[in-house]
């Protein structure tokens, strides 16, 4: 890639004999310039927020395609929890907010899943350390009232909304092996006891949650509790793909429809190069960005060599894929 010295201004090309001009100078960081950067407010001009949409936000822009709306469909009219698999990128978590977005039941209610998750954590939190120490400053016979020691968490909260909610348990894999049978336990009964106060927290069918849950399939779940789950695996597909690149098109206006085309083509020989780490949808819309943001320097052709992509780093995650992809070139 050549060297260019930090420009204040940059014009990406755009279809219609147009210009969009940016005030982020994309090679702050130059071979043939020493100095240290005075201005730091250049660094403030970053567009990566622009850039950056929430999951809420962006559920507008997704594409979901048929065979995923039937599953959503099917485990709302069933009341089962829709479980979601497929390769890291591919819009999973999207799918809940997606949702949500459509039967205009926003904000999701998202839980993230952690490697220490247990499925209490879904339900309720007892500040134990808080309490006894409040305890231990008072007489035994004025012990604090429990129930202010409480905090609800995500079921809890889904369970006594007014309406349905749309509840994402998101990489279910990640968390020990007793915690997805313990969570369906208490889904379905649409009720849990807190242990510390004795108390019932129940919901009403009829506002039964819409639970959508996630999994990388880093391990393989419990059977009894893949019963009790509607599934769809999110498979990659060249007609959404094309349909979800098109809808983002005011990220990277400086792209020609004919450039992305093109992009799309480079971006799905990678996938099919035998790689460990196969780049995804939602690393290609990144991909397009950067492309977009330098689109005076990448708006006519990209090479067929592919170890000769331009910030190849965005789509190749694995230092061996790159050398397998250097070595091809040859």
């Amino acid at each position: 890639m050549r060297n260019r010295k930090p420009q204040k201004t940059i014009y990406l090309e755009v279809d219609k004999g147009k210009k969009l001009m940016s005030t982020y100078p994309f090679r702050l960081i130059n071979t043939e310039n020493d100095e240290q950067l005075k201005d730091k407010n250049l660094l403030r001009g970053r567009t990566s927020k622009a850039m950056g949409f929430s999951f809420q936000e962006d559920a507008r822009r997704f594409v979901a395609g048929e065979e995923l709306e039937i599953a959503i469909n099917t485990a709302i009219a069933v009341g089962e929890p829709l479980l979601l698999t497929g390769e890291p990128g591919t819009g999973k978590t999207q799918v809940a907010y997606y949702a949500a977005y459509k039967l205009n039941l926003e904000p999701v209610i998202h839980f993230q899943v952690r490697s220490d998750s247990i499925a209490k954590d879904l339900l309720y939190h007892f500040d134990t350390v808080r309490y006894f120490h409040d305890a231990h400053l008072r007489r035994q016979d004025e012990l604090p009232d429990k129930n202010n020691y409480v905090e609800p968490r995500a079921l809890w909260e889904a369970l006594e909304s007014e309406g349905p909610r749309v509840l994402l348990i998101d990489e279910i894999d990640k968390a020990p092996r007793e915690f997805p049978n313990d969570l369906l336990h208490e889904s379905d009964k649409m009720e849990f006891k807190i242990l510390e106060t004795g108390k019932i927290v129940r919901g009403s069918h009829e506002n039964r949650p819409i639970i959508f849950i996630t999994s990388n399939s880093e391990r393989r779940l419990p059977e009894p509790f893949l019963r009790r789950c509607v599934y769809h695996h999110i498979t990659f597909d060249r007609d959404l793909l094309d349909k979800a690149v098109k809808k983002r098109t005011d990220e990277y206006p400086g792209l020609s429809e004919e450039f992305l085309d093109m992009a799309i083509d480079r971006f799905i020989a990678l996938r099919e190069f035998t790689l460990r780490k196969r780049p995804s949808t939602g690393e290609l819309l990144v991909w397009l960005r950067v492309l977009g943001l330098n689109a005076d320097h990448y708006s006519k052709y990209l090479d067929e060599n592919l170890s000769e992509l331009p910030y190849l780093g965005v789509l190749i995650k694995d230092h061996q894929d790159r050398e397998d992809l250097e070595r091809r070139r040859f």
